[in-house]
């Protein structure tokens, strides 16, 4: 049960009422946002609606709230609202029923993991595109926190009601992959006993000179007779194919699996991307400059016209990325998601400008940027250079720390902001690790339920419960927690924010722990035993469903 669509059919029709006649013509009422409070003192849902409708017909917003708060509780007649209180400079705050409550536990014992699935999304159909590192060397740390973001975000949405499909884009065309050639070729050379003359700005690290030994042992002097330009093709064909397996492997490890991998060199052998081209050049789009074809993108709002084609007749990134958009919306997608490393921040305006020349909004597309992380080993960081070819992989990570916890930290902040990622608190058992502390969290409440039926006391019993008897303010607070996570689940996936969800996951975790260490579930009363079993089934199943969308285990023993 919602409390959008308990509340905001009300709210919405009082305001209608409230405004009548004092906005101007064909201007409707603001729309009604509810939100959870930061503090039970607040009630348990606020809305700033009045404020907002305040200011649009010029009346003093304490006034418009004490007027709309009567007429919400009125309509509303007892059903959801034990109370309608005007707070601050004008917020009307909710105070829910304990039958409101009841009713919402009851739908999630009859539901289980079926529980909290929304319809917002309607069935229109999301891309989420993610990951798409160039397979010219291992996943990094980095790499692993786009990942779980995609994974996530993809698991929110379709949670949602949307159509949702992962896609990996394998930038398999292009430079970055003769340099992967040539950096293999060039320590194949050294290992032959001959100079490589290593490229400038070419590919370090140990996995390349691995890829050298394993072509002398398997061919030989082979390379050493060929053309050095087909030996590099060859070459970088191999090492292409080898790394993408590796990815491969390392995502679905990592508990991440992808729908569509899509070719780039497809787009070009295809002839997508001079199709595009031509298309925009018939919309009037493109010019010549200089020798290049420049794109118009200062029509669209960036901050200047972007190049296509090079005046030596090579194609840039920016063509062949536009191509590919254009590929993805006539599959049929109303919405595109695209998860990129932050350092790609100046590419988002031309990358708006190239859908829009699609004719396309430019809020079909939808660009998350992920931040750095920092790697910290007992509080200190982990030496990386990437200039040496040294850095810590994805894999390095989860071997070593567990796939829980890699996903679940990953996941604790915003995107765009820095995350602290210390090794040795994520392999803790203790309170200060947050994923076990979540976990053990299910984990208790598994043990509770065994305890009552090594007590004689089976599950299905709990559904005839009266909750009634859950009176401790820590009930009512589990049970808001538990009621909220349909809420939770919908505004993280239209904000395409999945550390909301690790956000709820604390804060129900600790309001359990607070509850179990002062008072028992399992008392002498049992109808007071069935309505606290009742009760902890409930946040069991809402821990583990907020879990699996965050692709993290619900584990029964600890």
């Amino acid at each position: 049960m919602q409390v959008r669509e308990s509340l905001t059919e009300i709210i919405t029709s009082v305001l209608r009422d409230c405004a009548e006649g004092k906005l101007p013509p064909g201007t409707a009422p603001p729309p009604t946002v509810i939100e959870l409070t930061r503090e039970r003192r607040f009630g348990d849902y606020s809305t700033n609606a009045a404020m907002v409708l305040s200011s649009r017909i010029n009346v003093d917003p304490r006034d418009l709230a004490a007027d709309l708060a009567g007429k919400i509780f009125e309509a509303d007649g007892g059903k959801n609202l034990e109370k309608v209180e005007v707070a601050g400079p004008g917020f009307i705050n909710f105070t829910m029923t304990a039958s409101y409550w009841a009713e919402a536990l009851q739908a999630v014992l009859k539901e289980g993991m079926g529980f909290a699935e929304g319809t917002v999304g309607n069935g229109k159909k999301v891309m989420v595109e993610f990951v798409s590192a160039n397979p010219t060397g291992p996943l990094h740390v980095g790499h692993g926190r786009g990942a779980v973001l995609g994974d996530a975000l993809a698991n929110l949405l379709k949670s949602s009601g949307f159509e949702v499909q992962r896609e990996y884009y394998i930038n398999d065309a292009g430079n970055q992959i003769r340099t992967l050639g040539r950096s293999v070729y060039a320590r194949y050379l050294e290992l032959s006993g001959e100079p490589g003359n290593f490229p400038e700005g070419g590919y370090l690290g140990d996995y390349i000179k691995e890829f050298a030994r394993i072509l002398l042992s398997s061919a030989g002097e082979k390379y050493r007779q060929m053309d050095s330009e087909k030996a590099i093709d060859e070459i970088a064909r191999y090492a292409a194919e080898r790394i993408l397996e590796d990815i491969r492997e390392d995502l679905e490890e990592f508990g991440v699996r992808f729908e569509v991998w899509f070719s780039e060199k497809g787009l070009f052998d295809g002839g997508e991307v001079r199709q595009t081209l031509k298309f925009l050049e018939n919309k009037g789009y493109l010019y010549r400059h200089e020798g290049a074809l420049w794109f118009r993108s200062t029509d669209m709002g960036d901050d200047k016209d972007r190049v296509v084609i090079k005046a030596d007749g090579s194609l840039t990134y920016f063509a062949s990325d536009v191509a590919y958009h254009r590929n993805k919306f006539n599959r049929g997608f109303d919405r595109v998601i695209n998860i990129w490393g932050a350092d790609h921040h100046g590419y988002v305006a031309r990358m708006k400008a190239g859908v829009q020349a699609l004719g396309r909004s430019g809020d079909d597309i939808q660009i998350l940027l992920v931040q750095l992380v920092n790697l910290l080993r007992k509080g200190k960081p982990v030496a990386m250079s990437t200039r040496a070819g040294e850095f810590v992989t994805l894999r390095g990570v989860r071997e070593e720390v567990g796939r829980d916890a890699a996903r679940f930290i990953f996941l604790t902040r915003k995107s765009d902001s820095k995350l602290d990622f210390d090794l040795e608190l994520a392999k803790e058992r203790s309170n200060d690790n947050p994923v076990f502390y979540v976990q053990y969290a299910h984990a208790r409440i598994c043990s509770i339920l065994r305890n009552a039926c090594d007590n004689g006391i089976v599950e299905s019993s709990f559904a005839g419960a009266d909750l009634s008897l859950l009176l401790l303010p820590e009930e009512r607070e589990l049970l808001r927690h538990v009621a909220a996570l349909p809420d939770v689940i919908e505004g993280a996936a239209l904000a395409m924010e999945p550390h909301r969800l690790t956000i709820y996951l604390n804060a129900i975790a600790a309001t359990l722990h607070s509850y179990y260490n002062h008072h028992r579930v399992l008392t002498e009363d049992p109808d007071l035993t069935a309505a606290r079993l009742a009760l902890v089934v409930g946040v069991r199943t809402a821990i583990a469903k907020a879990l699996y969308i965050l692709g993290v285990s619900a584990p029964e023993r600890m």
